[in-house]
């Protein structure tokens, strides 16, 4: 009897131990793990200027949790603690209760009042796991970097500047160092500077343009953000004539509607109870995405002139319609929609063989919305020539054009009245006037005389 008991004690003893152990056990597992946080700094700067900078310190533990944080900024054995911050604790068997977190980093450089040099940027962070003597696993992260506090300066290397509302210009600058981003600010629009051009890989060219609606009043400066972040802005001397554009209004008859409206697909519901509903989609929220499509091929451009000399017009053709014609659309004696024209429509002969107006490449051969079947050439430095309501079209993607040579021919493709070339040119985001494409003098005076200038004055 003694001895069954004795057994049943024994037993009893290493179950009790077996629920002790067991849970003890996977308690030690779990939080004695050895896997550190994962820690990383985005953007990740190369340098750092006199303006703040906003970071972002992504943090993350999947076992225990993250316990601590500590940025600092280090140089010449000084040290500027940017961000330190301890995470809360669940309890003894739980851990940190913190495992994802993106901290905001704000490096404030001009605050600090360090002077230019290399520094290093450290993050330090540690987790609720018992290694290290309950210290927790621990994850170090250093960047060198440059403190840089000067900005850099901009030299204007072309000598005039005379633009016309609706037109185009070129600015040729050089800069002291290596910037990301420099170019022309005109208004609230940018237009980005190339290098490429001269031999010197600090001299960029920019052609910028003035929107038909901006006119003298306009401001118009040269910009340049170094690596550091560091700004500077610089005017120039230019002239801004006065100019008006003419008015137009479009009667809209049911004929053209049933004519024009079969081609387009994609109108939405809402927008399809009649033919002027059905107008007004094509007319504002097609035209719309078409510019977005525009403007998205633009920004994949060549870095040198592809072109030169005045561009062609299509041969014996007749104007039917300006640039920046201001538009008001009629229907059944009232006026429905208001748009400008943003190019020039050219009438010959039906299907009038089509010829590139300058050399270039071929940015984009397709059906475009209101633009029907449309080619677009790069020129080079964000320069576009545009080629709208093609009946068809010769040429493919990439492929190099000579000026003059067929591109395809006139047709009423898109949400044309007729046969006819739609003609436009692009700077950039935004449409310019083709005019003063077409013209020898202003090419000359406002281009290759400018670019020839400068490879004197840099030989």
């Amino acid at each position: 009897m003694r001895k069954g008991r004795s057994n049943i004690k024994l037993w009893l003893f290493v179950i009790l131990g077996a629920c002790i152990a067991l849970p003890l056990g996977w308690l030690l597992f779990v939080r004695y793990e050895g896997t550190a946080p994962v820690v990383g700094v985005a953007p990740l700067p190369e340098a750092l200027g006199i303006s703040s900078q906003n970071l972002t310190l992504s943090l993350s533990d999947a076992k225990t949790g993250i316990r601590r944080i500590r940025v600092t900024l280090l140089r010449e054995g000084a040290e500027k603690v940017l961000l330190e911050k301890e995470f809360p604790w669940r309890g003894f068997f739980q851990g940190g209760s913190v495992h994802q977190s993106d901290e905001p980093l704000k490096v404030e450089i001009g605050k600090i009042g360090w002077t230019d040099g290399k520094a290093v940027l450290r993050v330090v962070a540690r987790d609720f796991a018992w290694r290290q003597w309950g210290k927790g696993n621990v994850a170090e992260f250093e960047k060198e970097l440059m403190i840089d506090t000067r900005p850099p300066d901009i030299g204007v290397l072309s000598r005039s500047h005379n633009l016309n509302p609706g037109g185009a210009g070129l600015i040729i600058y050089r800069l002291s160092e290596s910037c990301p981003q420099s170019g022309v600010q005109v208004g609230d629009n940018f237009f980005p500077g190339h290098p490429g051009q001269f031999k010197d890989p600090g001299i960029f060219m920019a052609f910028f343009a003035l929107d038909h609606a901006q006119g003298p009043g306009t401001e118009l400066t040269v910009t340049a953000v170094d690596a550091a972040g560091n700004q500077t802005r610089r005017g120039f001397i230019h002239y801004i004539r006065k100019k008006t554009f003419r008015k137009d209004v479009i009667n809209l008859s049911e004929g053209f509607l049933n004519q024009n409206l079969p081609e387009f697909t994609g109108i939405p519901p809402e927008s399809a109870g009649s033919l002027i509903d059905k107008f007004l989609w094509v007319n504002r929220d097609l035209r719309a995405a078409n510019y977005r499509k525009l403007v998205d091929i633009c920004t994949r451009t060549a870095t040198e002139m592809l072109w030169n000399g005045s561009f062609l017009r299509l041969p014996k053709a007749a104007r039917r319609a300006g640039f920046a014609d201001a538009r008001d659309y009629r229907y059944q004696g009232r006026v429905v929609d208001h748009q400008y024209h943003l190019g020039v429509d050219l009438a010959s002969n039906v299907h009038s063989p089509v010829p590139a107006a300058n050399r270039g490449r071929v940015a984009f051969a397709g059906q475009l919305g209101i633009y029907g079947n449309c080619v677009l050439i790069d020129h080079g430095f964000g320069l576009f020539s545009m080629y709208a309501h093609l009946s068809s079209f010769d040429v493919q993607m990439d492929q190099i054009l000579a000026q003059g040579d067929i591109i395809g021919r006139t047709g009423s493709t898109g949400l044309a009245g007729g046969d006819h070339l739609h003609f436009a040119v692009m700077i950039h985001h935004l449409f310019v006037n083709p005019i003063e494409w077409w013209d020898a003098s202003w090419i000359q005076n406002n281009i290759t005389a400018k670019v020839e200038d400068v490879r004197n004055q840099t030989k």
